[in-house]
C-alpha cells in the first residue's frame, strides 16, 4: 500500500477555465489540480493510501495534531477556489480510489451540484449569534442553605426553605429561557426574510462560545453581494437590552452547499 495513492478531494466548483494556482498545495504537501467534467470542476489531490487508506486512517482521525493539520491544508484549499468561483466543499478527509471515481461524482451528481453552484453565485454567507444575559442566576446549596428562612417558612426546616427558593429560582430561570427564545425566534425570522436563505445552526455551550450568556441563535444567512451592508444594518438594529446580536463574515456559503447527507456520499471509498 505504501506505493499506491488516492485521490483527495476538497471541493467541486463551476469550472472558471484554466489549473488552480501553482503553488497552491494540500494534505501531504501535494499540488491541487482540476478534474473537469460538464461545466463543474473537482479540486483533488494525491495521497498516499498508507496514510489515507480505511485502516490507517481510523488511527489519524484519533490524532489531534494529525487532526488539525489536516484540516487546515483542506480549508486553505477550499478557501482559495472560492475566491476564484463558487464553491461546494467537500467533507474533510473524503478520499477517493482514483480519479475515475471522481469523474464518475461529477457526472452522476451534475445536476445537483450544478444547482447548488448557481443558487450560491453572487451571495454570500453571514453569521448570526445572538446571546441573553442570564439575569436569575443559580443560587448554590452552600449559599442558599446559609441563608434565613423567609417569614413565611418559619416553621418549615431549613431544607424545606431551600428547596421551595430553589424552584423559584428555577422558576424564574425557565421564564427568561423562554422569553430569550421568543426574541431569538423573532430575530431569526426577520433575518430570514431579508436573506436569501437560513440555515439554523446548534447553540454553542458558554466554554465553547467564550460568553458567560446564554446562546439563543446561531444562524447562518445567505445574503446577494450588492446586499451586503443592508444585512448588516439590519442586524445591529436588532439588538436590543439584554441581547447581544453578534455578526461575522462575509464568508464563503458553507452553511449552503452541504452535500454529504445524500446516500451515494457516504463512502467514498467503499470500492476499495
Amino acid at each position: 500500500m505504501a506505493d499506491e495513492a488516492g485521490t483527495y478531494l476538497y471541493a467541486v466548483a463551476l469550472d472558471v477555465g484554466g489549473p488552480p494556482p501553482r503553488e497552491l498545495t494540500g494534505v501531504a504537501g501535494e499540488a491541487v489540480r482540476t478534474i473537469t467534467r460538464g461545466g463543474l470542476a473537482a479540486y483533488v489531490s494525491s495521497v498516499p493510501l498508507s496514510e489515507f487508506g480505511e485502516e490507517p486512517l481510523r488511527q489519524s482521525m484519533e490524532d489531534l495534531g494529525w487532526l488539525s493539520r489536516t484540516a487546515r491544508a483542506h480549508h486553505r484549499v477550499v478557501e482559495a477556489v472560492s475566491r476564484a468561483a463558487p464553491t461546494a466543499p467537500v467533507r474533510l478527509v473524503t478520499v477517493y480510489s482514483g480519479e475515475k471515481q471522481v469523474e464518475d461524482l461529477l457526472e452522476r451528481r451534475h445536476d445537483d451540484f450544478h444547482a447548488m453552484l448557481t443558487g450560491i453565485t453572487g451571495r454570500d454567507e453571514w453569521g448570526v449569534k445572538v446571546y441573553a444575559e442570564a439575569k436569575a442566576a443559580a443560587e448554590s446549596p452552600a449559599k442558599a442553605a446559609a441563608e434565613p428562612p423567609a417569614p413565611a417558612d418559619v416553621s418549615a426546616g431549613p431544607g424545606t426553605a431551600y428547596l421551595k427558593r430553589r424552584q423559584a429560582n428555577l422558576r424564574d430561570r425557565d421564564d427568561e429561557r423562554r422569553r430569550a427564545a421568543a426574541s431569538a425566534e423573532g430575530i431569526h425570522q426577520a433575518l430570514t426574510s431579508f436573506a436569501v436563505a437560513s440555515r439554523l445552526h446548534h447553540t454553542q455551550d458558554p466554554q465553547l462560545s467564550g460568553h458567560t450568556e446564554w446562546m439563543v441563535l446561531n444562524g447562518a444567512y445567505l445574503v446577494d453581494h450588492d446586499r451586503g451592508a443592508e444585512f448588516a444594518r439590519l442586524v445591529r438594529d436588532l439588538s436590543g437590552p439584554g441581547i447581544e446580536v453578534e455578526l461575522t463574515g462575509p464568508w464563503a456559503p458553507y452553511s449552503f452547499t452541504v452535500l454529504d447527507d445524500t446516500p451515494e456520499e457516504a463512502d467514498p471509498d467503499e470500492d476499495r
